[in-house]
């Protein structure tokens, strides 16, 4: 199993130009990032919709790349965007999957049936052309560069240990350090969209 930060610390070296949705990593993500302003560390636009909202900016930005990293606990809980994805064919998202086996910022209970779901095989069940499934940081240092040099939707499904947060949500630490509207207005000048 591999550290979510050491996960991101190897990705952001084949990042690009790609708009990132950090998703259950923006604690860390925003910490490394060297691009903000093509980051959309939005928290939860609800639980579940991590994968729905990159499917969203993949469409509006179809000439430029998307990467989402979700969660296992968020995508049971939109299952239905597996499919949508599929369906919609978006060759710019990249689906990664952080799958640490419980619910990690609420407590750290166990997600039902974690030992025996295949993420990947439900994501090429659902229609996803490319699907991955890696559990050590020497194999995901290997393919995310080819992993992101070809065409998605492809869904990558990463075994990461789990970083319980059990004290208070008003004592955690803060890392959104935007409020969303000025993450999407960071975003639309870095795309010279203008309203």
């Amino acid at each position: 199993m591999m550290e979510t930060q050491e996960v991101l610390k190897i990705f952001a070296k084949h990042r690009g130009d790609a708009i990132v949705v950090p998703g259950r990593g923006g604690r860390h993500w925003v910490q490394m990032s060297d691009k903000p302003n093509l980051d959309l560390p939005v928290g939860d636009p609800a639980m579940g919709g991590h994968a729905s909202f990159a499917l969203g900016v993949a469409l509006a930005q179809p000439d430029r790349k998307v990467v989402v990293f979700d969660s296992e606990g968020d995508l049971l809980m939109g299952l239905g965007s597996l499919a949508t994805i599929a369906e919609q064919q978006p060759e710019n998202l990249y689906h990664f999957l952080l799958d640490n086996g419980c619910y990690a910022t609420t407590g750290g209970q166990p997600v039902p049936n974690a030992q025996n779901v295949a993420y990947d095989v439900m994501a090429g069940a659902a229609g996803y052309t490319r699907t991955h499934r890696i559990d050590n940081l020497e194999s995901f240092g290997i393919e995310v560069g080819r992993i992101l040099a070809g065409p998605g939707p492809v869904f990558v499904w990463l075994k990461i240990m789990p970083e319980l947060e059990n004290r208070p949500i008003k004592e955690r630490l803060k890392w959104q350090t935007r409020a969303r509207d000025q993450i999407l207005a960071d975003l639309r000048r870095e795309l010279g969209i203008h309203e």
